[in-house]
């Protein structure tokens, strides 16, 4: 039987003007991002438009709704009709909301307002979720929209309702004010000027901060790698290789002496190398995720074999520095490089699917918003991105900061994790697309779908040893997601629950107050606990995890061996320059 071939199509080229029209709309995309913050308001509208036709088309819900609204409104009837000295509030506000905590806020007409507020806010969110036809995920971001727009409003962010305000106001005589004006002033100067915050200043990079002692052994266009000199006569023999997040500059996990995980480590006889990225510009929009993991992690790996030969390496991850050691080591496993003793996660995901609400600044809307902008000026600043992260502890960050420093005048003591947090830095264009829409958006690393030279990778091909923290109160790598990785099948996994946030909950040095932790291994054959079960079984330990990870490594490591002096020229690694070297002072 004679078939066919089917006749190719001609080639259609785009029609005259097509590029310039699509410039045109990256142009005008471009400059909408900067005056968005990088938020798409189509994107926004879109999820709207859709809860509210979902909700017009729920006359059950709506009925609730209504209900629920009568319901809320005679508690607060019966409770202005009791409220007094000493009376219980009808709501309570959620165990992270430290807006109505002082006294003032129990007397009268204050109790009314924020109890109102608070019932408001607790209908809004009944009015936001549980809607047929609305997905969890687009629930999460309406809830989030409303959630924004309640606490702009809400009673403690203005002079008149806010009964502490008010208070300081009447017995300063406006004085506050006048001194919230000098430090709002001060601020728009200092953003103007391209300046970091105010008490900064204090807390400056190789002199305050970032001061253990050592070389730089290494230097590519993308890092410089720090060998710290040792504090201690004999050393373990396998060397640790720190690499951090490159969204922020490394020296979080090097802040003041008392409070720097590289000195406790170097200190309890380790060698530790650190990885400290490059600062781009609009010249490096190309570099991409490849260009990351071999630069930044392979040439780093390299040069610590050199450096010190014939010894394994323990490796560690802080952030998305853990994702890409993950992607680097699962392809060094399936290539048969054997040089990783053990690998350490430190808040660190690699399934997104459940990467919590930094997922809803990561749509399809959202990242081709974000590439608009990106593609303009090459790179995605450190502001567009701390804004992002601003926005989802907007209590905390934005609006309780404004009402201390604007309204009481009372500036917040800086510290050294706040002048870090303020130490921004940029992200490639090329780079920030991919592991956007890699990552996040696809989920590649855990489907088995990620590319490292040419080849998928799989996390299962990984046989060291991994220890992972989570952090309780991690906004931006949810403990439960970081879990995920306890169903690894084939080596053993570590978890670790600290108490604190995503950076404070890691430093979290020996001695720091309040600190505690759950810890238990999974063994290759034993049985899955769900995040949940885990948590109710691990047992509680009072004070830092730092020991506990010490005494790990120290488990699969040999016996100690001579202190090693940073730098090795005969292996063609000489000492470049002092630590805390030259690319995390860059601007």
């Amino acid at each position: 039987m004679h078939v066919t071939e089917p006749v190719p199509a001609p080639f259609d080229p785009p029609a005259p003007g097509h590029y310039t029209y699509q410039a045109i709309d990256q142009a005008f995309k471009a400059n909408m991002a900067r005056l968005t913050n990088g938020i798409s308001p189509a994107g926004l509208v879109e999820i709207q438009v859709q809860w509210l036709g979902h909700l017009l088309m729920s006359p059950g819900k709506q009925m609730e709704l209504v209900e629920k609204a009568q319901r809320k409104l005679v508690r607060l009837m019966c409770h202005a009709m009791h409220a007094g000295p000493g009376a219980d509030p009808c709501i309570e506000p959620l165990p992270i909301d430290k807006r109505f905590a002082s006294p003032g806020w129990q007397q009268w007409p204050f109790n009314m307002m924020y109890q109102s507020f608070l019932l408001t806010q607790q209908w809004w969110h009944n009015a936001t979720t549980d809607i047929d036809g609305v997905s969890d995920a687009d629930e999460k971001v309406i809830s989030f929209i409303v959630r924004q727009m309640l606490d702009h409003m809400a009673p403690s962010n203005f002079i008149a309702t806010n009964p502490d305000i008010l208070k300081a106001t009447v017995e300063q005589g406006g004085a506050n004010l006048l001194t919230g004006i000098e430090h709002l002033i001060e601020d728009v100067q200092h953003t103007l000027a391209g300046k970091k915050p105010v008490g900064t200043e204090n807390f400056q990079v190789g002199r305050d901060v970032a001061i253990t002692p050592g070389k730089v052994v290494y230097r590519n266009h993308l890092i410089e790698l720090i060998q710290y000199s040792p504090t201690t006569d004999d050393v373990y023999p396998e060397p640790i290789l720190i690499v951090p997040a490159w969204i922020m500059k490394y020296y979080i996990l090097d802040l003041s002496p008392h409070n720097s995980l590289v000195k406790y480590l170097v200190d309890q006889g380790h060698t530790v190398f650190m990885v400290s990225w490059r600062n781009p510009t609009s010249e490096d929009r190309n570099l991409g995720m490849e260009d990351y993991r071999k630069m930044g992690i392979m040439d780093a790996i390299d040069a610590v074999s050199a450096i010190i030969p014939d010894q394994k390496i323990h490796s560690a991850g802080y952030c998305l520095g853990g994702t890409l050691l993950s992607i680097a080591a699962s392809a060094m496993a399936r290539d048969g490089d054997d040089r990783l003793a053990s690998m350490t996660h430190l808040a660190t995901q690699v399934d997104f699917t459940e990467a919590g609400e930094l997922m809803l600044f990561i749509s399809e809307s959202e990242v081709s918003y974000l590439e608009s902008m990106m593609w303009d000026q090459g790179f995605l600043d450190g502001y567009q991105m701390a804004g992002a992260f601003q926005i989802l502890r907007s209590n905390d960050l934005i609006w309780s900061r404004l009402a201390n420093e604007y309204l009481l005048g009372e500036r917040q003591e800086m510290n050294d994790l706040m002048a870090w947090n303020a130490d921004l830095t940029r992200m490639p264009y090329r780079m920030h697309s991919e592991y956007l829409r890699g990552l996040f958006l696809e989920n590649n690393l855990s489907a088995g779908r990620y590319m490292a030279n040419d080849l998928p990778v799989n996390l299962a091909d990984i046989r060291v040893p991994i220890f992972s923290v989570g952090t309780v109160r991690d906004h931006v790598a949810p403990w439960r997601s970081v879990y995920k990785l306890t169903m690894h099948p084939a080596t053993e996994v570590t978890f670790v629950l600290t108490s604190g946030g995503h950076n404070a909950g890691i430093v979290s040095e020996p001695g720091h107050p309040h600190r505690s932790y759950q810890m238990s291994t999974k063994k290759v054959g034993d049985h899955y606990l769900d995040p949940d079960r885990w948590q109710q079984s691990a047992p509680m330990q009072d004070g830092s995890w730092w020991p506990a990870w010490q005494t790990w490594l120290v488990g699969y490591s040999g016996d100690k061996v001579p202190a090693r002096t940073p730098a090795n020229t005969k292996a063609g690694y000489p000492a470049l320059c002092d630590a805390p070297g030259t690319y995390v002072l860059q601007n």
